[in-house]
Formats: C-alpha cells, structure tokens, sequence
C-alpha cells in the first residue's frame, strides 16, 4: 500500500466505510447488489490494510468488525444461540497456502481438511428439538436474525420431522438456501413476462425469496437447501464429515460434492478441480470452503470478532471477457418497460458465445458513461446472464459518441415516462402502442392465462390483418378469417376456434391473469381473485383495501387503481364479461374426484397432452399435493416431453419413481 498521511487515511478509511455498508444493504437487504463480490472485497482489503497501519483509527462499528445485515422489516428478530460469522475471503493459492501455516503454527497435532462447494445462496440456521423443526433465522447481523419458519417449512428439502435416530435432542444446523438454476430461469422469464425487473442472479433470487410475506408465493419459486455445519451441546462427532454424515442419516439435505483432504495440496487439487468444472453444475457456486475437519482442532483455533480462524474460503475469480459494444437496441416489453440491449462484437465466456447484453436502465448506462464503439467488459451475472460490467476507458475510439437513451418510444413515438420505484422507462401507450398491444394479445393466449391454441407467429399475423386489435377480439374471430393466413385449413382453424370456446372456462384467477396487469403474476391475480371474489369488487377496490392485504405493495396496488381506473381497462373488462369470460370465484370449488392419490406428493416436469395446471388440477382431484421440487418425500416424478434434466437426475439418484402421463391415469383409474 502506497505511503498516506493519518490525515489522507483517516479521510479514506471513512469513505470506504461508507461505500461498504452502501454496498452491504443492497447486497443483503436489497438484493440488488451493484458491484461484483470481488468488487467489494477490494475495498474491504484496502480498509482492513489502512485499520491494520493506522489501529487507533478503528472503531467497533466498522465493516471489518461486522458481517453484513439482512434483517428487514415483518419479520421477528430473534438472538442466535450461537453468533452466525462470516468467511474470510482469498483469491489465490498462495493465500490458501498462508491459510495452511498458520494453522500448523497454532497446533501440534496433525490435522486434515473438509472440502465442500460454496453454494452461492443465502444463509439458514435451522433448530431442530426432539426431531422436529422448530424455528429457521437468517443470518442477519450475525448476533440476530429474521424469523422465517414460516416460509421454511415450505421449502421440500428441508424436512419438518428427522427420519432415524441418534440425533441429538437440540442442536442448531447451519446452511445455505438457495435457487437452482432451473428454478431461477423459470421465476426469470415470469418476471419479464410481468414487467418487473429480472433477478440480478439466483443468489438474489434466493434471498429475496426466502423474505417473501406470503408463503404459498415463496413455495412456487422452487427454492432448495444444503446444510453443512452442525452446533449443540455435548455432540458425540469427532470430525466434521462424522457430524455431516449422520445428518444426512436423519433425511437432512447435505452436499454430495465434499471431499476429505489430507493436506492443502490436496485440497488445492479440489479447488482446481471445481474451478474448471463449476459450469457443469445445476446452481450457482461462487468458491470453494476449506475446513478443519478434527472438531477438536476447531476449538482450539477458535473465532476472530467476524470469521472462524479455522476455515476459510476460496472465491472463484468471475470470468469476464473485453469486446466491442456495437450498437444498443431499446426493446420495448409487454407492459411498456424499456430495456436497453447492448450489441457486441461476438465474445466466448463461460462455455457460450455471447453477443448480446442487458444494461438494464439508465442509471446504469450513466453509471458506466457507456459509449457506442467502447470496448466492455463483459460477465455473466450468477454464471448466466451476461452483463456488462465496465468500460476500458484506455481503449475508448476517438469518434465513440455517448450513448443516449430515448425520450419516446421506439416503437410508437409516445413520450417515455419514468417510474422511479424500479428506475425504469415505460411507453405509457398501452392502447396505441403495436408492441405492447401484440405482447398483451400473446400473454393472453399462453397456457397459464387462457390457453388459447395460437403461437406468436399466428398472433402476430391477425394484429397485422387488422382481425386483432385488443383482448375481446379473439372472441370474434370467424374461420373465414382464419383461412386467409398462409397455410392454414380447415383443422387447424378449428382447433384454434375450439381452444377460445374452452377458453371460456377458464376460473377468474387466470383471466385475471391473463389480462396482463403490469407487476400482477399469476400467484397475485391468483390471490385477489380469491380475496374481491368478483371483478367488480376488485374494480372498485380503494388503495388502502388494497394495501391491507399483505402480499400487495405499493407498486402493485398503483398499478390496479392506475389499470381499473382507465377508461381502456374498464372497456377490456366490460367487453370480456359480455363474451361470457368467468369474472367471479363463485361455482369454482375443487373437484375431489377420488383418494386414489392421498398421502402422494407429485413433482411435474415436462409438456403434457394437457397443460401444466389442468395436470396438477387433476393431480389435487385425486388427492395428491403438488411440488415444485424432487426431494425425499416425493411419491412420483410425473414426466413429460422435455422433462427436466436435473429433476429426472435427482430423481434416479433419490429413488424416486418416474412416470408418465399414461402411467399416471393408469395410477388414478385403478
């Protein structure tokens, strides 16, 4: 560190005090964290190097004293039993190596290692007493955390009860939640579809999650758990791997990647191992955390004020690549978001070839001062989005000219409006927009909305032709004007017809749905329907009725007045009532068909002959409960075309029996 004055120190140390804990509530609180992980242990290196050459500049409430909090409010707090610390962090192996000798310096006795994959989620403490799950906390500030039991125990891994016997009668078991990848796709795309902003990556996607105030909510995100650190009185293991084993003896979910190491050498061999081989995994792992495995020797070495002194964790280096930002698209979504795409020379990163990048708003195209013919560095984002990351300023072409976001829309022409809850831009042209009426008429017909039989080409083309121009237009479509789109016959047209007449009987949680309410997914209409009853209670609802039910927000009541209010939503509605479309949960009770499935729990995966909710319709007709994710409780995997890989994996590895469709109707109809 180069030579500073305590004047020039004392001045540095309290800016990046300030900029780390900025950091450390987007991070945890926020969940949108606006630099890397390498990023901020940057600045952290700089502030412990300047804390450790100037000491009397440190003070208890520093960063480097503390870990992060992510305590947010309606949530209890509730006092860890044992204080939840943090890791120190290293990037090379010669850290690894200084990790190594230090401990042999600190004990006499020969000692080994636990290696085990840093899952990159968000910390979980679970109480079992008597076998039973009795309260989860976040980490927090490591001294307290946010009572989340409730969202917990729905997650499938994490079982309510342990299977076997051994366990102690209390003890306290630590680990990480988190959102497989697959699962973070899928919440992904849901989330574009209803104009919100993208998960930064699966990390955030978990946290946020597990904070959600509706429960049922949080189980539809698939979140997943591995637990790896088990704390209580008088526990009878010698060795980590000994305690690790007998949980997963009693149903507890743990890691089947760690391996037991004789010296650094060898867990330097793991650590390669994983760096090259991380891509091939179905989550996201951000390093690998080397352990002393003799608890005796964990003890002995015992704790800093933030982190344990005998383990510690390697962070894999985010790959990036330097390419040339082409051109920037100003795409326009659904409801109106504009989304600035960044087009680049094309770059390998991370096994795939990127071409194209999200710069998600303004603010973060004024943070970079991006220009056109820069070249940028690029990274994926939780190793699947790409984002661009910086600018290399030194390589800046004379004639690159700043990068100008529009002030109409790029489609239709009409004044952008700015919503400063997400710091997007929207068209607010929702009935003269060709996009968003074309988005709109699309997320219609899909199969969580009204399953009505037509592709996008097909949507498009009837926009095109003038025969749709908004919602209750599919309802007046005739087979003469079906016959005049290129290639079409009798069959098809009628197939098309037939799937808007079973439209019709689509329950009023999905019309409410399907209506493409901007910030309204399909859980919320789900609710609300569920909550008003009628459309017409839902019309005439004020903000505060609104604000009174937990899951809805702000944004999102703003955006029921802002839609109900307007003269074309109202018109959408009053039209779509006449054609018969169920506005009312009234006559809508499930059907209990048979018992056939009683006690079976069902994961679905894949395309059916029916859709995905008719299968789990029919799944509850009979008895069963539905999952969203294989663990040992599952009954069956009922499997589809395109099943998903991972599940079908973790399935054959759990022993869970696959089936398919038609072995499920022969189940049922026995």
């Amino acid at each position: 560190m180069a030579k500073i004055s305590k004047i020039e120190a004392k001045e540095r140390i309290g800016f990046l005090r300030r900029e780390l804990e900025r950091h450390n509530h987007n991070y945890y609180v926020l969940n949108s964290p606006t630099i890397s992980d390498f990023e901020f242990d940057l600045l952290m290196g700089e502030l412990q190097g300047l804390e450790k050459m100037f000491p009397d500049l440190v003070s208890a409430d520093s960063p480097t004293m503390h870990v992060g909090s992510d305590i947010v409010a309606g949530f209890e707090q509730v006092a860890h039993r044992y204080p939840m610390l943090s890791l120190g962090n290293s990037y090379s192996i010669g850290e690894m190596e200084e990790f190594d000798a230090r401990i042999a310096k600190a004990v006499s006795s020969p000692y080994s290692f636990s290696c085990e994959l840093k899952f990159d989620g968000t910390a979980i403490c679970l109480t079992y007493r008597g076998g039973s799950l009795v309260r989860a906390l976040t980490r927090g500030d490591g001294a307290k955390g946010d009572d989340v039991t409730r969202n917990v125990v729905n997650i499938p891994s994490i079982p309510k009860h342990l299977k076997g016997s051994g366990y102690p009668g209390e003890f306290e078991i630590r680990g990480e939640i988190y959102m497989p990848f697959e699962a973070f796709e899928r919440n992904s795309a849901e989330r574009i579809e209803n104009g919100d902003e993208p998960f930064a990556n699966p990390r955030n996607a978990a946290s946020g999650s597990l904070k959600l105030q509706n429960p049922e909510e949080m189980k539809s995100r698939g979140l997943d758990c591995v637990l790896y650190h088990i704390l209580g009185e008088n526990l009878p293991f010698r060795s980590h791997a000994e305690a690790i084993a007998a949980a997963a003896s009693w149903g507890l979910p743990v890691s089947e990647y760690s391996r037991k190491a004789g010296s650094i050498g060898e867990a330097v061999q793991y650590i390669e191992y994983w760096d090259s081989k991380r891509h091939d995994l179905p989550f996201a792992t951000d390093g690998i955390v080397i352990k002393v495995d003799e608890l005796d020797l964990q003890r002995r070495l015992g704790m800093t004020a933030k982190s344990p002194r005998w383990a510690t964790a390697y962070k894999f280096r985010p790959e990036q690549a330097l390419t040339q930002l082409i051109s920037i698209d100003y795409q326009v979504g659904r409801t109106g978001a504009i989304t600035p795409v960044a087009n680049l020379d094309p770059v390998p990163l991370s096994g795939t070839t990127v071409k194209r990048a999200s710069l998600h708003n303004r603010d973060q195209m004024d943070l970079l001062d991006i220009h056109i013919g820069d070249y940028v560095y690029v990274e994926k984002g939780g190793e699947i989005i790409p984002k661009i990351t910086g600018v290399e300023l030194s390589r800046r072409p004379d004639d690159a000219g700043p990068a100008v976001f529009p002030t109409v829309c790029p489609d239709c022409g009409t004044p952008l409006v700015r919503d400063e809850s997400q710091a997007k831009h929207y068209c607010p042209g929702i009935s003269t927009c060709p996009t968003q009426i074309k988005g709109r008429l699309i997320h219609f017909t899909t199969r969580k909305a009204m399953d009505i039989h037509a592709g996008e080409a097909t949507v498009e083309a009837l926009y095109e032709k003038g025969f749709l121009k908004d919602l209750p237009d599919f309802y007046s479509l005739t087979k003469e004007q079906l016959m005049t789109l290129d290639g079409w016959q009798d069959k098809s047209c009628d197939n098309l017809l037939e799937s808007i007449r079973q439209s019709l009987e689509v329950p009023f949680g999905r019309v409410l749905y399907a209506l493409g309410i901007r910030h309204i997914g399909q859980a919320n209409a789900s609710m609300l329907a569920s909550h008003f009853g009628n459309i017409d209670n839902l019309m005439s609802a004020s903000r505060d009725e609104l604000l009174q039910i937990d899951e809805i927000g702000d944004v999102m009541a703003d955006s029921l007045i802002d839609y109900f209010r307007s003269e074309k939503g109202r018109e959408i509605v009053s039209a779509l009532k006449a054609v018969g479309l169920k506005m009312s949960t009234e006559g809508t009770e499930k059907v209990r068909i048979s018992d056939r499935l009683e006690g079976s729990t069902i994961v679905i995966s894949g395309n059916f002959s029916i859709s995905r909710e008719e299968m789990k319709a029919l799944v509850e007709a009979h008895g069963g409960r539905n999952s969203g994710s294989v663990s040992g409780k599952t009954t069956y995997l009922l499997a589809g075309e395109k099943a998903g890989g991972e599940k079908l994996r973790k399935a054959e590895k759990l022993g869970v029996r696959v089936i398919t469709e038609d072995d499920f109707y022969k189940i049922v109809e026995e």
